[in-house]
């Protein structure tokens, strides 16, 4: 997700990996770095170290390897003294795993950012149910996951993908983040097929 209204916006909309940055972005602490930086708008290596429990050398070390590829930009204007400010150089990242079936070093880079993503939404779902019992009904009635079966021929399911993404990017577009009652959400699509005995 990206920046919210009260930070500058990142240059870009998106951005579609290539064989290099899907190589670089293969590392936990970078992809952190990056969905930070999407997330908080931009900060310094410092921040970012005391947000992600790191230490300052790496998280510097990491973004300067992010900025070599693209991925993050230092923020001029924001500059104190010595320390530098970074930001997102795009909003979303996307990408086809077909894109890598002719590099092997790059598909087993995607192959390890799917996977880091499954982890995160697990780390993320048991970090809400620590804390559900805090949040309002309203907030524990709208929040949660759920899934469903289909059977379905694949340009079919890239049709429903696009819909679904065109119908958050609106909902996106129009969140009201000055509402009092709105809040920061993250949202997960995925579509997977059944294997074995349930096929």
């Amino acid at each position: 997700m990206g920046s919210d209204d009260a930070n500058p916006r990142p240059a870009k909309r998106a951005v579609r990996l290539d064989h290099r940055q899907v190589r670089v972005l293969a590392h936990p602490l970078r992809m952190r770095l990056l969905g930070a930086l999407r997330v908080k708008g931009p900060a310094t290596a410092t921040t970012l170290a005391a947000l992600l429990g790191t230490n300052t050398g790496a998280t510097s070390y990491h973004l300067r390897q992010l900025a070599e590829v693209g991925l993050v930009v230092e923020e001029p204007d924001l500059a104190t003294g010595r320390q530098r400010w970074w930001r997102a150089a795009h909003e979303l990242t996307s990408w086809e795993p077909t894109d890598f079936d002719d590099d092997p070093d790059a598909r087993a880079a995607i192959e390890w950012i799917q996977g880091d993503q499954v982890r995160h939404l697990v780390e993320h779902a048991e970090r809400w149910f620590a804390v559900q019992h805090e949040w309002s009904p309203t907030w524990r009635d709208a929040l949660g996951m759920g899934d469903i079966f289909m059977t379905i021929p694949p340009a079919r399911l890239k049709a429903l993908n696009a819909e679904v993404w065109q119908l958050l990017e609106r909902y996106r577009e129009e969140s009201a983040a000055g509402d009092p009652d709105a809040q920061p959400v993250q949202i997960f699509v995925a579509a997977y097929p059944l294997t074995g005995e349930m096929r």
